[in-house]
C-alpha cells in the first residue's frame, strides 16, 4: 500500500439519487489507471453511510472486478457491530481483501467498548480489519495494545491528527502493524505524520485530480520540499482547498464530488444529508482546481 496514494473512490449516483453502477465502474477504472497503492470503496468519501446493503454489494463487487487482483480492495464497514458484520459478509462474498471499520454510529463509548466492537467484528469475518479512529473513536495506549492483539486486526487509520498520541501508539504496536494518515485532506499533514512513522495516507484529491495527488506524493517521497513542488502545492492548492472545504459541513465529500463532475467524471450528486456546493463555492472550486492542475502541468 505504500507504493502510491490510497484511493477512496466516490460512489456514483444518478440525478434522482439512485445508484449509477456504470458511472461508478468508469470512475474506479480511471482511478486504478493512475496507480494508487490500494482501493477503498464504500468508505467515508464513498458515502458508505448512505448505501443500503444491495447498493453496497454492487459497489464492492465492481471495485473488486475492476481491480482484478492488481491492488488491494479494502471495503468500508461500520455502525454497531451487528450491522458491521452484515456488511462485512457482503464484502467477503464480493471478494474484498480487507475491511476498514469506520467509527460507530452516534454514541460515545468507553475504551473497553471500542475494543469489544472490533473483537465482535473480527470474530465474525475472515477478512483482515483496519480500525479507523476518528470522531468519537480514539484509542488510548492500553486499549490499542488490546486492539493490536485481536486476531485479524492488521492496522489503524488515524483521523485525529494528535501526533503525541499517535507516536505513543506506533511505539506500542507489534512489528508489521499498519498505520495510515486518515486526516481530512491528508496531504496537509503528510510531512508531520511521516515524522512519527506514518508515511502512508489517503487522498481525497486523488478522486478528482490524481495528477495533483500523484505529483505531491512523488515529490514528498523524493524530498522535494520547501520551495519545491510540495511547498508550492501546499501553499497554492491544498491550503486554499481546506479553507474552501471548511465553509460548510460535509464539504469534505461534497467538494470532492463537485470537483470530479467539473472534470467530466460520472459521479453525480451527493445524497442527503450532504448537499452539493453553492454556485459561488462551485465557481471558487473551479478556479482553484484549474490553478492546481496548472501547477502540475495538467488541464481541467
Amino acid at each position: 500500500m505504500a507504493r502510491g496514494v490510497l484511493s477512496f473512490p466516490l460512489t456514483s449516483f444518478h440525478d434522482d439519487g439512485t445508484l449509477d453502477p456504470d458511472g461508478f465502474r468508469a470512475h474506479v477504472a480511471a482511478q486504478i489507471a493512475t496507480g494508487p497503492g490500494a482501493l477503498f470503496p464504500a468508505c467515508g468519501t464513498g458515502e458508505f453511510f448512505s448505501l443500503d446493503e444491495d447498493e453496497y454489494r454492487q459497489v464492492v463487487t465492481i471495485a473488486v472486478e475492476e481491480a482484478g487482483g492488481r491492488l488491494p480492495v479494502v471495503a468500508g464497514t461500520g455502525y454497531g457491530w451487528a450491522q458491521a458484520v452484515r456488511f462485512a459478509r457482503i464484502a467477503e462474498e464480493a471478494g474484498a481483501d480487507a475491511l476498514l471499520v469506520l467509527p460507530h454510529y452516534l454514541v460515545a463509548a468507553p475504551q473497553d467498548g471500542l475494543v469489544a466492537q472490533l473483537e465482535q467484528i473480527a470474530a465474525r469475518t475472515r477478512l483482515p480489519l483496519i480500525a479507523y479512529q476518528r470522531g468519537q473513536v480514539a484509542f488510548g495506549v492500553d486499549a490499542f495494545r488490546r486492539v493490536a492483539e485481536i486476531p485479524g486486526v492488521i492496522g489503524l487509520k488515524d483521523g485525529h491528527s494528535d501526533l503525541d498520541r499517535l507516536q505513543r501508539l506506533t511505539l506500542a504496536a507489534p512489528e508489521g502493524f499498519l498505520f495510515f494518515n486518515g486526516a481530512s485532506t491528508a496531504e496537509i499533514q503528510a510531512r508531520a505524520y511521516a515524522t512519527v512513522g506514518v508515511p502512508a495516507y489517503s487522498s481525497a484529491v486523488h478522486a478528482f485530480a490524481p495528477e495533483i495527488a500523484n505529483a505531491f506524493f512523488t515529490a514528498l517521497r523524493e524530498g522535494d520540499e520547501g520551495n519545491g513542488t510540495v511547498g508550492k502545492l501546499l501553499r497554492d492548492f491544498y491550503v486554499p482547498l481546506v479553507e474552501l472545504r471548511d465553509r460548510v459541513p460535509g464539504y469534505a465529500v461534497s467538494l470532492v464530488k463537485a470537483a470530479a463532475r467539473l472534470r467530466g467524471r460520472p459521479v453525480g450528486p451527493v445524497r442527503a444529508p450532504l448537499t452539493d456546493p453553492s454556485a459561488a463555492d462551485l465557481a471558487d472550486l473551479e478556479r482553484l482546481l484549474a490553478s492546481g492542475l496548472d501547477l502540475v502541468g495538467a488541464d481541467l
